[in-house]
């Protein structure tokens, strides 16, 4: 999947500057640009801000906060001056997007304090949409952007949100914005960045919509890959991600994460979950290793560091892990990550809820429900 998301950049800023130039001889100051509180000129200059934030907590690398310096616009500067502001910062961000590694992670606090350059790509086309659109609002002028653009900012930062029949809409209401036929009004709203757990020699890194569509159709997904990668239980899993994602049940943080080396940025192999811990906080894990990656204990630590995560949020008692009664490997990769093997009546009540082949082993690893 070549990474595209600096010419997204482009395109949004591009589609914004066209629509305002056509009103650049009326008063921003003196109209209110759509639902938010600002006035079109201060809508429009929020824009370019948002732009070279972005920018800089990129280009700067900045992991604990944003880089503390602001802009301002020359005393007298008109709506004429202001748009080659906002060319001129989309300019900055599309150049950053393009020179930065793909493993490089800034500060952004929603909701994991970073985002790749991916990320921030998104971000800074849904404050340029969406803030052009709220100035169109107030001007009244009709606008509609590139169709890839909100599809692009949906799939990569809001993967909570179950797509629609058309994807422009669909991001005007998830931003309170507008409605959709059969959905709540959106009062509160939040774009997600993806999770990234730190292991020792790996990181594991969550797995978006996007990239989960490229995998599942038999692309890398973004990612680098070692030879023979990625393995077919890795575009499996890809592929219950993207399912859950259209039909709007997808949780980010119990979806499928790329197993990155540091050492050279390359994936190795996937690890997720099968779904939402249940009722009683239980959720079953799964993982495959590409075969020139195996034997080095990656996926043992990738899964301890996974666990460990998932085991510390309030939602997670137990985490469960089926394996085939003769893939001995497997079984190790589990008992080093620190599960250990159920009981025979727990293995029972595993293979009659969930109606699993009777040769499988069952593997657990936290808090266990007392004997009765």
């Amino acid at each position: 999947m070549r990474d595209i998301s600096g010419e997204h950049v482009q395109a949004a800023v591009a589609s914004c500057v066209a629509l305002l130039r056509t009103a650049v001889d009326r008063d921003w100051t003196a109209v209110r640009a759509g639902r938010v509180e600002w006035d079109c000129h201060a809508t429009a200059f929020h824009i370019a801000e948002d732009l070279i934030a972005y920018a800089a907590n990129l280009a700067g690398r900045a992991q604990d906060d944003y880089v503390p310096f602001g802009i301002t616009l020359d005393e007298g500067t008109g709506n004429d001056g202001l748009l080659h502001v906002i060319e001129t910062t989309g300019a900055l961000l599309t150049a950053t997007v393009r020179t930065t590694p793909r493993e490089v992670r800034a500060f952004h606090p929603y909701p994991f304090r970073s985002a790749n350059r991916e990320g921030f790509a998104a971000m800074g086309v849904a404050e340029v949409l969406l803030h052009t659109h709220d100035i169109a609002e107030g001007l009244g002028l009709p606008y509609e952007p590139p169709a890839e653009l909100p599809r692009f900012v949906l799939t990569t930062i809001f993967p909570h949100v179950q797509p629609g029949p058309d994807h422009w809409r669909t991001l005007l209401w998830a931003t309170g914005r507008g409605d959709l036929p059969g959905r709540a009004p959106v009062t509160e709203w939040r774009w997600h960045n993806n999770l990234v757990v730190p292991a020792d020699r790996l990181t594991l890194q969550g797995v978006t919509p996007a990239a989960a569509a490229d995998l599942s159709a038999g692309g890398d997904g973004g990612f680098s890959w070692i030879v023979g990668g990625p393995f077919e239980g890795t575009r499996e899993a890809a592929g219950m991600v993207l399912k859950a994602y259209e039909t709007g049940v997808h949780r980010p943080e119990f979806g499928l994460f790329v197993l990155v080396r540091r050492e050279d940025g390359l994936a190795v192999g996937g690890m997720g979950f099968h779904g939402l811990p249940d009722e009683e906080g239980r959720a079953e894990v799964g993982y495959d290793l590409v075969e020139g990656a195996r034997g080095r204990g990656y996926a043992s630590e990738a899964l301890r560091a996974l666990s460990e995560w998932a085991l510390a949020r309030d939602d997670v008692r137990l985490l469960r892990a089926s394996i085939e009664a003769d893939n001995v490997p497997s079984q190790g990769v589990v008992e080093r990550a620190g599960y250990v093997r159920a009981t025979a009546e727990e293995e029972r009540a595993a293979h009659e809820e969930h109606d699993l082949d009777g040769t499988l082993r069952l593997y657990v690893r936290g808090e266990r429900p007392a004997a009765a």
